[in-house]
Formats: C-alpha cells, structure tokens, sequence
C-alpha cells in the first residue's frame, strides 16, 4: 500500500512552499486550476504527461482535503498576477 501522504510535498525553496507532486515542482495548485477548468484526472495526466496518475489523484485529493486554503492561494496569486501587469502598462506609459 501507498501512502498518499508521501506523493505530496512542501519545501520552502520549491515554488514558495506550496504542496507539490514529489519529484515534479508541480503544484497541486497547478493541478487543481486544471481540475477546475474541466479536465478529468486522467486528461491532466495526459497533459502532464510526467506526472503519473496516481500522482494526480493524490493532488486532488489533497486540495479536497484543502480546497479552501488552496482557492484563497490563487485568489491571492491572481490578485498578484493583475497587480504586476498593472504596474508593467503603466511603466510603459510613462516611458
């Protein structure tokens, strides 16, 4: 038997901490947006072809598990992402 525990890591120097797939760097964030926008856990296998499906479904029972701290993490990053790209017109505005 497999503990899913142990397919699922956080490391502060690996994409900030978020939980990742072990040995990928591929965020269960990552892999819940892609959830979240349709696919199946068999297709974001076929997407991420180097992440195996049991890798996948581990992730996605991992944001299950953690879908409110996971949805405020991209709303955050979302947030963040508009902010950036604000500030980057508005430089090139006033260049």
């Amino acid at each position: 038997m497999v503990d899913i525990g142990t397919l699922i890591t956080s490391m502060p120097g690996i994409r900030g901490g978020r939980p990742c797939v072990v040995g990928t760097g591929t965020s269960v964030q990552r892999i819940s947006i892609l959830y979240n926008q349709g696919l199946s856990a068999e297709q974001i296998a076929t997407e991420l072809p180097h992440i195996e499906p049991k890798y996948v479904f581990a992730a996605l029972a991992f944001y299950f598990a953690n879908r409110d701290a996971i949805e405020r993490q991209i709303d955050e990053d979302q947030r963040e992402s508009f902010r950036l790209a604000e500030e980057d017109r508005l430089r090139r505005l006033g260049s």
